[in-house]
């Protein structure tokens, strides 16, 4: 309830406004310990990717995108956060505005282009924190890195994020960092996963761990496409599938002012799409890989859905913009509900 009418007062902020007061209010709430802004899930314990999670829901990349605010978000109840987007050197991103609400369908749109603060930074960020729980750290290409030298930068990304990292994501499909989804394409997809598997193989070795190195893509690939990628990530042994990114479709929102707006879509319109997506990578990995399903997730019912559709685990983001830290909780709960009944 308190969030809700919180909710109200923020909706009459520019939004990347209320998205960093949020996440102040977050910090100053822990920093006071205040009780309403900690919570726990109950224990639904699972092992993905030689990880053991104690519960299936996480945080997806993008609300923290430079590890800023990891002991105020751990308190929140996740099993496991994903900070980033982060290239190896800082930059701006897109020209604002670059974040709209549109709250009559409960979605945003953003085409904020990895703004962050670079690698260096947000790895100080990890280390000050001094964050125990399961940590992803998703990597990009910066924005002038042409498309056909983007390993570059996948690898310092991989390098420099292996010792503090639970799992490494390589984000290739975000729809705002012009090219990039291109390295969804098979030939392209091998390119790059090839020498980053033989990279991740010598840092095992190197640091006594193995970090699990998982890809993320988007909503919009074709059935056919889908097929190839999944047998290319299986024979590049990828440890991981994260489905999906922000769509650049518009479902639903015809005829909706904001929702002309360039960029990914993410929110309600989202979830159909990335719910059958999850299913078809299910049906074609077989099993072979786990999956993360995110997307469109913005009720308990949603969440035990895409398990039951083939994710072992969820993240959550626009779905907490609309609902609140309260859906952590709602959403661990439904899936294991949902799991005894099976």
């Amino acid at each position: 309830m308190w969030y809700h009418l919180m909710r109200q007062l923020l909706f009459t902020l520019p939004e990347e406004m209320a998205h960093a007061l949020v996440l102040h209010g977050l910090d100053l709430g822990a920093a006071l310990r205040l009780p309403f802004l900690s919570q726990k899930v109950s224990p639904d314990p699972v092992r993905v990717m030689g990880l053991d999670f104690p519960h299936r829901v996480g945080l997806a990349a993008g609300l923290d995108k430079n590890a800023d605010h990891l002991p105020a978000l751990a308190r929140l109840g996740f099993a496991f956060i994903e900070v980033g987007t982060v290239t190896p050197r800082p930059q701006p991103g897109n020209p604002r505005p670059r974040l709209f609400r549109v709250p009559q369908a409960r979605a945003l749109i953003n085409r904020m282009g990895f703004n962050n603060l670079g690698l260096d930074h947000l790895l100080r960020q990890v280390e000050a924190s001094r964050y125990t729980g399961i940590l992803g750290i998703n990597i990009g290409k910066n924005a002038d890195t042409p498309v056909h030298e983007a390993l570059r930068d996948y690898r310092i990304g991989l390098e420099r994020s292996y010792p503090l990292a639970g799992y490494i994501v390589l984000n290739i499909s975000s729809p705002n960092t012009q090219g990039l989804r291109s390295l969804q394409a098979v030939d392209a997809l091998r390119a790059l996963l090839e020498p980053l598997k033989e990279l991740q193989d010598k840092l095992a070795t190197r640091h006594g761990r193995y970090v699990p190195l998982v890809v993320k893509v988007a909503p919009d690939l074709g059935d056919e496409e889908i097929v190839d990628m999944a047998e290319c990530l299986c024979q590049c042994r990828i440890d991981g599938l994260t489905a999906t990114n922000t769509t650049i479709t518009r479902p639903g929102l015809e005829g909706v002012e904001a929702a002309q707006e360039k960029g990914g879509l993410s929110g309600l319109p989202l979830q159909p799409l990335a719910l059958a997506q999850i299913r078809l990578w299910k049906k074609v990995l077989a099993g072979r890989i786990p999956l993360i399903g995110v997307g469109g997730i913005m009720s308990a019912e949603d969440a035990a859905d895409r398990v039951a559709a083939g994710a072992d685990l969820i993240q959550l983001y626009t779905g907490l913009i609309y609902e609140g830290p309260q859906l952590i909780r709602y959403t661990g709960e439904a899936i294991a509900a949902r799991r005894s009944q099976a």
